[in-house]
């Protein structure tokens, strides 16, 4: 607090004699005297100073103490001084009446007594004093008052403008602030909610507002403290809500109030959710992807013996899935167009354009079905240029598709090649080729006639993103590369004689691993599907003794199959590249097998699975 200015005091007498006498007995720290001969002069500065008292002679030439005190009384600015008259005549009522009404507070009579003008002046000073102190303190209040009052409006408008919702409540849970924040993001208005229990608006959630008014959080155990919850907005719909709370104790250590600031965290939650599905759906992708390899490899392995013959085929076929697997990133996933496909697997160039011919529509196909019929495709390439009319130089092919309501129908036709004989037994590519239609809900048929081997597929474009199937011809050159097929059977590790088998896989290649696996093992494959739809059909119609069932069918959950199989008594296992937490949750006891397995890995699995008084697998490793 600044040091206290010194206090005035107006002495006015027309004898200079009788100022200094003044001056002798009231001079002290923190009093400055201003002395005055006459009215006119004391007037002069009771305009620029603020005096604390005045003490006026009454006897004096040109203008008494009366009628100065009378002039004083007259002016706003020094009505309040207080006024002691100084006379040496003797004071009758009269004259005592005349001082007293022109606001006198004291008469004092000549010659004064230095003792009592010294105590009645102090009075005085002392009240000056005080109004003084009060005066700075007052200043010192306001100057707060501002300080606090620029802070507030600072917070106000940060808080007005912050993406946070800051809300204080009692103990008791009565809102008493809600800031622009809470406005913006539950739609309610301050007027709309302070004076309010929680319980008053459906605001907090049912399950959370519990939670929120716990003793952890309204007591001093819990001065801060993080928690999620969900809110509800004016529309009734419902937010993920991070609170951030702090409590405010009295210096009894009681709870006055607790603020909470919330933060609106819908959206990263959806990301966060969003982000595991991806991450999971990446999982489950590789996982396949590296599933469908090791079918390959299986396959080729199983169907070439030759060192030679298994390298250049295994990775004939890696090499078709990597071409179309660029293709699908390069349109980040959202398909494939047909023809581009085709000159891609088939390796379509400018030269001997005559011997390859393509023609159909545009069509764009979804991401799995592009990477089946690249496959597809693949072998049978590789079986013209290797067995068919493409091993000949007069040899030639034509492929033309069209679509006919949602339906894809591709005809493979060979001519000029070696004389056509039906095999006596399915080769790798025959089994691949059918069990990738399958997958996709389609048909197809081969005819074996001695000018040329003859496909005609069907598929179903489950999300029909054609053009307008104006015809499109494409030339072809001859097919790079070359592959064959063998037989190398691969021996299982069970036997599981006598049972029946449903396999529910929409990667054909795994579903034919899988096959064979059962198969060699002495089981039965009674039925096999790629759709919820075809499973659905097989478990009503058909009779099973145990399942394998994948974990997602081209982006759908498997629930609807994993109750059906469990309402009719059939045991089953999951096969999923997604791990447990991708799998329903009413069937979280179920075994799983990740993908990729071994064939032990899935015969042991099966072994675990089937109850052990129907059936008796004897394990060979």
């Amino acid at each position: 607090m600044p040091s206290a200015e010194p206090i005035k005091l107006l002495l006015v007498d027309d004898v200079r004699a009788n100022l200094l006498a003044l001056e002798a007995v009231l001079k002290r720290d923190g009093v400055e005297l201003f002395k005055v001969q006459s009215g006119s002069e004391a007037l002069e500065l009771l305009l620029v100073h603020d005096f604390a008292l005045a003490l006026l002679d009454v006897q004096m030439t040109a203008m008494d103490g009366f009628e100065l005190a009378e002039l004083m009384r007259g002016t706003e600015r020094t009505r309040g001084v207080p006024i002691i008259f100084l006379t040496a005549a003797t004071t009758d009522e009269r004259r005592s009446f005349r001082g007293y009404e022109a606001g006198a507070v004291d008469f004092l009579i000549k010659p004064l007594d230095p003792q009592i003008l010294r105590n009645k002046v102090g009075v005085f000073l002392e009240l000056a004093r005080q109004k003084q102190e009060l005066a700075g303190q007052r200043d010192e209040l306001k100057e707060t008052a501002d300080r606090l009052a620029s802070a507030l409006g600072r917070l106000q408008a940060h808080s007005d403008n912050s993406p946070l919702a800051m809300v204080e409540f009692e103990p008791g849970g009565r809102i008493i602030a809600w800031s622009k924040g809470a406005e913006r993001i539950f739609g309610w208005s301050a007027a709309e909610t302070v004076g309010k229990r929680t319980s008053d608006l459906r605001w907090m959630h049912e399950d959370d507002t519990h939670a929120f008014m716990s003793p952890e959080i309204l007591t001093a155990r819990e001065r801060r403290s993080v928690q999620v919850h969900r809110c509800y907005r004016l529309d009734g719909s419902v937010i993920d809500c991070e609170w951030y709370n702090s409590a405010l104790l009295d210096g009894a250590g009681k709870l006055v109030s607790v603020n909470a600031q919330i933060l609106d965290i819908t959206e990263r939650k959806r990301a966060e959710a969003t982000q595991k599905l991806l991450i999971g759906e990446l999982n489950h992708r590789v996982k396949n992807t590296l599933a469908t390899v090791q079918a390959i490899a299986t396959q080729t392995l199983r169907h070439n013996g030759d060192p030679a013959e298994f390298t250049a085929n295994f990775s004939g076929r890696v090499h078709s899935m990597a071409r179309a697997h660029s293709m699908l990133s390069n349109a980040t996933w959202a398909g494939a167009d047909l023809a581009e496909l085709i000159h891609d697997q088939l390796r379509l160039g400018s030269a001997d354009e005559s011997r390859v011919k393509a023609a159909g529509p545009e069509v764009q196909l979804p991401p799995q079905l592009a990477l089946h019929l690249a496959l597809i495709l693949h072998e049978l390439g590789i079986n013209a240029r290797k067995y068919g009319a493409l091993s000949r130089g007069e040899g030639e092919v034509a492929l033309t598709w069209a679509v006919d309501n949602d339906l894809l129908r591709l005809s493979w036709a060979e001519r000029g090649g070696p004389p056509v004989r039906a095999p006596k037994k399915r080769g790798f590519g025959s089994s691949l080729i059918e069990q990738s239609v399958k997958a996709e809900g389609g048909t197809a048929r081969v005819t074996y006639r001695a000018e040329g081997i003859s496909w005609e597929i069907a598929l179903t474009l489950s999300s029909p993103m054609a053009g307008d199937y104006a015809h499109k011809p494409i030339h072809a050159a001859p097919i790079e590369n070359a592959a064959s097929q063998g037989s190398a059977a691969a021996s299982s590790g069970a036997m599981l004689e006598g049972l029946s088998f449903l396999i529910v896989e929409d990667e054909p290649l795994v579903s034919l691993v899988i096959t064979n696996v059962l198969e060699d093992a002495g089981a039965e494959v009674a039925g096999t599907a790629g759709t919820v739809e075809q499973a659905l059909e097989l478990i009503d119609t058909g009779r099973y003794d145990c399942a394998i069932l994948d974990g997602n069918l081209k982006g759908r959950p498997v629930d609807e199959i994993a109750a059906a199989l469990t309402r009719c008594n059939i045991p089953f296992l999951f096969v999923s590249g997604y791990g447990r937490a991708g799998l329903p949750q009413a069937f979280a006891k179920a075994p799983v097998l990740g993908k990729p397995f071994t064939m032990v890995q899935l015969l042991d699995a099966v072994h675990d699975l089937m109850p052990r008084q129907s059936t008796v697998i004897q394990l060979r490793k």
